[in-house]
């Protein structure tokens, strides 16, 4: 039987019945302070957005949430979601589970990948021609 999560030691339907001031001091003093401060008018737009597509999955609608704001943080009510965030190039599916809850959006979608050097071109130095074998 697999144990269910909890956020310091509260529930995800607990902390969804929660008001927000009393989650909001549940959290890391980083993530506490930016949610204390107010949201900006970026976040307000997604966490809009974010309500109107939970409404709109109750009734078996797909919802798709595209957004730039990668600064947001994971709230309870987001857990289910699934939310595009763009990453400078294109926009990545991340899936909300409760683990995320208190990280920022933009920490699941990696803003750069790893290089892959190919073989040497042509008129390549003659330092660079040099490929080890193996």
């Amino acid at each position: 039987m697999p144990r269910e999560f909890t956020y310091r030691g509260y529930t995800v339907q607990q902390l969804l019945d929660m008001p927000m001031d009393k989650f909001v001091t549940l959290l890391p003093s980083r993530q506490r302070r930016s949610l204390k401060r107010g949201l900006t008018p970026q976040q307000r737009i997604l966490l809009e957005k974010i309500r109107e597509a939970k409404k709109l999955m109750s009734e078996g609608k797909n919802v798709k949430i595209r957004t730039h704001c990668r600064d947001m943080i994971i709230l309870p009510e987001m857990v289910g979601l699934t939310i595009y965030v763009h990453n400078g190039k294109d926009f990545v599916p991340v899936e909300i589970t409760a683990e995320m809850i208190g990280h920022y959006l933009g920490e699941f979608a990696i803003t750069n990948k790893k290089v892959v050097h190919g073989a040497p071109g042509l008129r390549a130095t003659r330092s660079s021609m040099y490929v080890p074998l193996k």
